[in-house]
């Protein structure tokens, strides 16, 4: 279907697509975006589940920074009642993130305590309100406390500032000392020892990002030890038929969270689309809460 967009989230893989960081999947476009809300201006043959006019956030493989965007119908879904059509832009890509991680992947199961680094950003604070929902206890890191503030706001139980605590220690004191269940980490290498030694046994670490770096080392003893699993998952090269899977997911489980206002969506800032700069720059600075949108 094509799109007319009214808004679009930013997310890190922009920030690395920016800075030639980035590996494009096959036939996706250069222009940047993987995620954003709008109003379908035009339809496929066969789809039937929607109309134009219908407003629709929908998950992109790119191409989201522009004022129209074709889509598969599956990676599409009409917008949660309760919202309004620029602040579901934040919607599609971190809620796709976090069900798809941490639900799909990691099988996390009610009452297991869940790690989220960088609890403050788009992902973290989609990840803290989910787990939440779904009877979680959640621990997090962030480097102010403002951030932890917030973190709290929407529901964290355990507030860690990885600036001046250890996040191991802090997260076994805080479980009696058996460890997270799950974590969701977007810092690799640097963090992965670690994380392994903050994990309860039969832990899951996801990581789906490489802030601090791709290569390290570390004992592979303490992983079997643990019987933990190491995850490693990227969303943007996915097949539709998964993405479509993930969507579908999101329509059952998230959607109606969201419509009833159990979930929100914390949006730190938006900006028009002239001024990308200006919102890449304000990303980058790290001092957001929340999700960052261009608007249209």
């Amino acid at each position: 279907m094509l799109i007319d967009v009214a808004a679009a989230g930013l997310n890190r893989a922009d920030t690395l697509q920016r800075e030639g960081n980035y590996k494009l999947p096959a036939g996706a476009s250069d222009v940047l975006g993987l995620e954003v809300s709008g109003t379908i201006s035009a339809l496929g043959d066969g789809v039937s589940q929607f109309s134009p006019g219908d407003e629709v956030v929908a998950l992109l493989i790119g191409g989201g920074y522009a004022e129209h965007v074709a889509v598969p119908a599956g990676q599409v879904l009409k917008v949660p009642g309760g919202i309004d059509l620029v602040s579901a832009a934040a919607l599609p890509e971190t809620m796709a993130t976090v069900y798809s991680n941490l639900f799909m992947s990691a099988r996390l199961v009610r009452g297991e305590t869940v790690l989220i680094h960088g609890g403050a950003g788009g992902v973290g604070t989609s990840a803290i309100q989910l787990v939440k929902a779904f009877g979680g206890t959640v621990a997090v890191t962030a480097g102010s406390q403002e951030k932890l503030d917030a973190a709290a706001d929407l529901g964290a139980d355990i507030l860690i500032n990885y600036k001046e605590q250890d996040f191991v220690a802090e997260t076994k004191k805080a479980t009696a000392g058996r460890g997270a269940d799950v974590i969701l980490d977007v810092v690799g290498a640097e963090y992965l020892s670690r994380n392994i030694d903050a994990l309860n046994f039969s832990g899951r670490l996801v990581i789906i990002g490489l802030q601090g770096g791709n290569k390290t080392e570390f004992d592979i003893r303490l992983l079997m030890t643990k019987r933990a699993s190491v995850i490693g998952t990227l969303l943007r090269p996915r097949p539709v038929e998964e993405k479509t899977a993930i969507m579908t997911a999101l329509a059952e489980h998230v959607w109606p969270l969201v419509a009833a206002g159990t979930v929100k969506v914390p949006v730190s800032k938006t900006f028009p689309l002239a001024e990308v700069t200006a919102a890449h720059s304000y990303f980058d600075s790290g001092t957001h809460i929340g999700k960052v949108l261009l608007t249209f």
